[in-house]
């Protein structure tokens, strides 16, 4: 189970229980379900609560008891029982479902919108109807007293089909050339549609007249946003009888009085994506309003955010189950995700277990499995001296990096540098007792770190106050008391380098402009020792430098970057001849080569001939063999080239065959002197 905090609201994901790398293997995970307490123990709520690939819809019927869900690939709906925990059925559809409405308290009667301008009608037992309607539809309301169906779509036509009377009514025509989403209120009945020109066009069922008309798109557009285009509903969620929320395809969420045609709040997440889904929770007087990428609940009346969620996956819908805390989303992911969030109210009566279990968590903060493994770069690596793991099973490669065990990071980490630790405590008890000294009663001191860049923030704030207060402006922040730059003048890691090539070129005026600010910077330092002396304050010295340095002696850009160019060659010359003597000085010492057994040397020019030949192309290789006699190419008959060649022999292989001549010779020597004195003996002796 993962746990979040937002505004101190906690949010607990049932469905992702204690979070896995995606890229270990399944043997793997069996191993540290088997080793690790913890995921053996992980919550799976609702037994294969997920879709082949994607879900799109999900739905809670009216009893509380079944929750259905609409997904692909291959489209199908799929009913879970709460009271079992598991899956009760699931059926394949035609086509990709866009809706579906449950109209009995159970499951046993479905309506679904499919994207090929079908309209199912499903039983309990299963498939029961299908008809079609004229354009493609993209939402649908059922009006209870009626029994009508509403269809909306891509067309300025909405349809109406009588299932008391099983046929077609006569439809409502609007001003619209699309629409994109519809809604009836539960309480007075009235039908609310939202077109693709960014307006709400509201009729009455019973005499079919528009009584009402709200153009969202002007509203939606303050000062503050941001639009490319112009903004178009796409979502309507009715509340009680007089309020409604309006989602549109910008990102906004606007939330209306009917006695009113201005909107009480305007909500923008932010993001510029459109509106998918807005959901109200009565007992704090929220609004769960979401995109594909964030959920947020914000207080209907002052708009202030209550908390967020961000999963990992894209959202496709979320469904708020009632009067309870818990809250699933449709999501670009095969598993659906299912939150619980204690301060929205208690968990169902199907799972009241988790309300102990949370309390269990508080007590005991849960880790997360990233926490066996560590995050490095290729140049963390290098500094570690493990870069030659890379490709092996010891690192796996993510993104820009690597992951590996954090035990064998530790270890490479204490074998490159032991003394880590050491210089880590210092740092701490430094960083502690400067903190101890800033709450004492202090002059103001300029930073250890970037001394000059602070005295000039400090110059351009006296300015910019002088400014402000001619103008009646606010202040600005400064940088040096914002948290998020107080690290550039602790930090001697960020310390300004003056002397580089790329500052002194980027800015050439800074030499003439800085003298009057090291001068200062002088005074300072000097009354600072003054402090410290006599720990008394010293009376104000004045300082003439101002009045000696004249503001004519401004000069162009470009004539100072030429005279930083030339300073700049004239310190590479300077350079280079150190470099030269240096050269002059450093007396040449022997060096002493090994050479490989069965090989000669013979000079150095071999090997700087061979590099030569090795650089140049093959076909002047072929040409220097053909004159060198080794290599012989001519034309056939058939119009190709035949190249014959000789193969050059090595020192090694030239002595072993002189050996082998040398033995052969020796043998026929031999065998000579032998028939020589056979043939002796065969005369010397008598015949018998």
């Amino acid at each position: 189970m993962q746990v979040s905090s937002l505004n101190e609201v906690k949010i607990y994901s049932l469905s992702a229980g204690r979070s896995l790398p995606e890229w270990l293997s399944d043997r793997k995970k069996r191993a540290l379900q088997k080793k690790d307490v913890d995921i053996r123990r992980r919550i799976e709520l609702i037994q294969d609560f997920e879709m082949p690939t994607v879900s799109t819809k999900i739905k809670v019927s009216r009893d509380g008891q079944y929750i259905m869900a609409v997904g692909t690939y291959k489209p199908r709906i799929r009913c879970f029982d709460t009271y079992q925990l598991s899956q009760k059925f699931e059926r394949c559809l035609d086509s990709e479902v866009v809706t579906f409405e449950i109209l009995s308290d159970d499951y046993s009667k479905i309506v679904f919108l499919q994207c090929g301008r079908f309209v199912e009608f499903h039983s309990q037992h299963g498939h029961y109807y299908k008809t079609r309607i004229p354009k493609f539809g993209r939402d649908f309301s059922y009006h209870y007293p009626s029994c009508d169906l509403y269809f909306v779509g891509a067309s300025s036509e909405v349809y109406r089909l009588n299932l008391e009377q099983g046929r077609f009514l006569n439809s409502l025509q609007t001003d619209a050339s699309e629409s994109n989403a519809c809604d009836i209120n539960p309480v007075h009945f009235l039908f609310a549609m939202g077109t693709a020109e960014g307006k709400v066009e509201c009729w009455d069922p019973r005499t079919r007249n528009r009584v009402g008309l709200l153009d969202c798109a002007l509203s939606s557009v303050t000062a503050d946003t941001e639009i490319d285009g112009l903004p178009s509903v796409s979502s309507l969620k009715f509340d009680g009888a007089l309020n409604m929320a309006v989602g549109t395809s910008t990102g906004q969420v606007l939330l209306y009085d009917l006695r009113s045609s201005n909107p009480v709040i305007v909500k923008d997440h932010h993001y510029g994506l459109p509106i998918k889904s807005i959901q109200f929770q009565h007992q704090l007087d929220l609004i769960i309003s979401a995109d594909c990428r964030i959920i947020k609940m914000w207080n209907k009346d002052t708009g202030k955010i209550f908390t967020s969620m961000e999963p990992e996956y894209g959202i496709n819908d979320v469904c708020l189950y009632p009067n309870s805390g818990m809250l699933m989303t449709a999501n670009e992911a095969p598993k659906m995700n299912i939150y619980y969030i204690p301060v929205l109210g208690p968990a169902p009566k199907w799972c009241s277990f988790l309300d102990n279990l949370t309390e269990e968590l508080e007590e005991n903060p849960e880790t997360t499995v990233y926490d066996d493994y560590k995050f490095v770069t290729r140049q963390d690596l290098e500094n570690l001296g493990l870069a030659h793991l890379i490709g092996s099973s010891l690192l796996r490669a993510y993104m820009h990096g690597f992951f590996m065990d954090i035990r064998l990071y530790h270890k490479a980490k204490m074998m490159a540098n032991p003394f880590a630790y050491e210089e880590y405590r210092r740092e701490k008890i430094r960083q502690k007792i400067e903190e101890t000294r800033a709450q004492r009663v202090q002059l103001k001191k300029l930073p250890k770190v970037n001394k000059e860049l602070a005295l000039k923030l400090i110059e351009e704030e006296g300015e910019e106050q002088q400014v402000t207060r001619k103008r009646k402006q606010k202040n600005l922040p400064s940088l040096l008391k914002d948290d998020r730059f107080k690290v550039m003048f602790e930090n001697p890691d960020f310390q300004v380098d003056e002397q580089s090539e790329e500052f002194r070129l980027l800015n050439p005026l800074v030499s003439k402009i800085s003298e009057k600010r090291k001068r200062k910077l002088k005074l300072l330092e000097e009354l600072e020792a003054q402090e410290q002396e006599e720990e008394e304050e010293p009376e104000g010295k004045a300082s003439d430098a101002e009045s000696s340095e004249s503001s004519d002696d401004e000069k162009g850009w470009v004539e100072e970057v030429r005279k930083q160019r030339k300073l700049l060659r004239q310190e590479e010359k300077l350079k280079r001849q150190e470099r030269f003597k240096e050269d002059q000085q450093t007396s040449l010492k022997p060096q002493f080569f090994e050479i490989k057994e069965g090989e000669e040397f013979r000079s150095f020019k071999d090997s700087a001939k061979k590099q030569k030949l090795m650089k140049k192309t093959l076909g002047d290789r072929l040409k220097l063999e053909e004159k060198l006699g080794t290599l012989n190419v001519c034309d056939t008959t058939v119009g190709s080239k035949q190249a014959t060649f000789k193969l050059k022999k090595s020192e090694q292989q030239k002595k072993q065959q002189e050996a082998e001549k040398q033995h052969r010779q020796e043998r026929k020597t031999l065998r000579r002197s032998a028939s020589h004195l056979k043939s002796k003996r065969g005369r010397g002796r008598p015949f018998h």
